[in-house]
C-alpha cells in the first residue's frame, strides 16, 4: 500500500478557529482524518509542527518510508532556504498546498522558496487542496496498463 506524508507547519494546527475568513471552521486534524477515511487505497501519516527543525528532520525521516509528501509549510514558506534544501535532498516528490490564495494576499506572502524544489503547488483551494495533491499521487503511484 503507498504511503503519503502530510506534513504542515507553524500555526497550522489552529485551523478551524483562527482566521476563519481565511482558513474556514473545520479544524484541520478533522479533516486529515476525513481524508484517511475517503482514500482507503493508501496510507496517509500526518506531521505537525511549529518548529522549522522539527520539519525539517521529520521530512528526512520520510526517506524510504513514503511515496509522496504534501507539504503545508505555512509561514516558512516565504523565508527558509532550510525547508527549501530539505526538498530537495530527500528524492520524494512533495506537491505543495496552501489553504489561502497566496497570490491574494500580503505582498510576502506571494514568494514561495519551498515551490521551486516541489513537482506542483495548489494554492487557494481551501482544505480541498489536500485532497487535490492527495489525487494527484494516487494517479502518479497507480500500476500504468500497457
Amino acid at each position: 500500500m503507498a504511503e503519503i506524508a502530510i506534513v504542515n507547519g507553524p500555526n497550522l494546527n489552529l485551523v478551524g478557529t483562527r482566521e476563519q475568513d481565511i482558513y474556514g471552521s473545520v479544524p484541520l486534524d478533522a479533516y486529515l482524518a476525513s481524508l484517511q477515511q475517503k482514500y482507503k487505497a493508501i496510507s496517509i501519516r500526518t506531521f505537525q509542527s511549529n518548529i522549522e527543525g522539527e520539519l525539517i528532520d521529520y521530512l528526512h525521516s520520510c526517506r524510504g518510508q513514503v511515496q509522496g509528501i504534501i507539504l503545508n509549510g505555512g509561514g516558512y514558506t516565504h523565508t527558509s532556504i532550510a525547508l527549501a534544501d530539505a526538498i530537495a535532498a530527500i528524492d520524494i516528490p512533495v506537491v505543495e498546498v496552501h489553504i489561502s490564495n497566496i497570490y491574494a494576499r500580503e505582498e510576502y506572502r506571494k514568494h514561495s522558496i519551498t515551490a521551486s524544489k516541489c513537482v506542483g503547488c495548489i494554492t487557494g483551494l481551501g482544505l480541498k487542496g489536500y485532497a487535490l495533491a492527495l489525487e494527484f499521487f494516487i494517479d502518479k503511484l497507480a500500476p500504468k496498463a500497457s
